[in-house]
């Protein structure tokens, strides 16, 4: 029986471990996935030795953390330096980035998008502006505060902070940042959102779950939005195949993760 967790602070409100317990539970494969509330991403590495697991998601606030815990990084992760997921191979841990990909799959109903704005720059905001880029999509990033953006600028986004930040058209804004998810508060000052709100067609945040107050203004305004919920499904689609070492078909994966939201 190989175990998997989801590592994150918080973490009593993911759907990972309902999504790939009902993969392994109607695919008789024989896994089992679980919680654990990391406080210290420090001890990603020990932690994950510690529980005797095969493999792990990790969720806000450790991508980072995790990027950094892993002897090997493969794909898309090596790019961005996120790791949302990490897989033991042999006693070496290697980490794979499945957050963008499964962003990507989230708004495809969204139809074309030129010009995006990215609310925040933690680990999430690098691998969504990374691969927006790569797909030749112009890119706004905004942060509270001018140190976290140095990468964003390294890669071609155009970035702002609250204090700097003059708002124009998008065709998408999303939040990639905490707010919302354990309290009430926006992700910007009202003033900034009212603004992005009024000059954007879509709205996205990676924030499942729940009506942030974020979605809540975008519905008030009559805007297309979404919360993480299918990019939660399209990275969990893709990590399941790692966990698995696509010993199962990605279809039939598929297929159980998305009866999981309705239990």
């Amino acid at each position: 029986m190989k175990l998997f967790a989801i590592f994150g602070d918080p973490v009593s409100h993911s759907r990972s471990p309902l999504m790939h317990n009902s993969v392994f539970k109607n695919l008789n494969y024989k896994a089992c996935y679980t919680r654990v509330h990391l406080k210290d991403g420090s001890k990603l590495r020990d932690t994950f030795f510690n529980l005797g697991l095969s493999g792990v998601n990790i969720t806000v606030p450790h991508k980072e953390a995790a990027y950094e815990a892993c002897d090997e990084i493969r794909g898309f992760a090596s790019k961005v330096g996120v790791v949302n997921t990490i897989i033991n191979e042999n006693g070496k841990l290697i980490g794979y980035n499945t957050d963008a990909d499964g962003f990507m799959f989230a708004i495809e109903e969204f139809g074309h998008v030129e010009n995006v704005l990215i609310l925040g720059a933690g680990g999430t905001a690098k691998a969504l502006a990374s691969r927006f880029l790569q797909d030749n999509i112009n890119v706004d990033v905004i942060n509270r505060s001018e140190g976290r953006l140095s990468y964003f600028k390294d890669i071609g986004c155009t970035c702002h902070t609250w204090d700097n930040f003059k708002s124009k058209k998008y065709d998408l804004v999303v939040n990639t940042t905490s707010a919302g998810l354990k309290d009430e508060e926006l992700p910007a000052p009202l003033e900034i959102i009212e603004s992005v709100l009024n000059n954007t067609n879509f709205v996205a945040d990676a924030i499942y779950g729940k009506l942030t107050p974020f979605l809540k203004l975008a519905q008030s305004k009559n805007i297309t939005f979404k919360d993480g919920a299918d990019m939660l499904l399209g990275q969990g689609v893709l990590a399941n195949e790692l966990f698995v070492n696509q010993e199962l078909n990605k279809e039939d994966i598929k297929k159980h993760m998305q009866r999981s939201f309705d239990y």
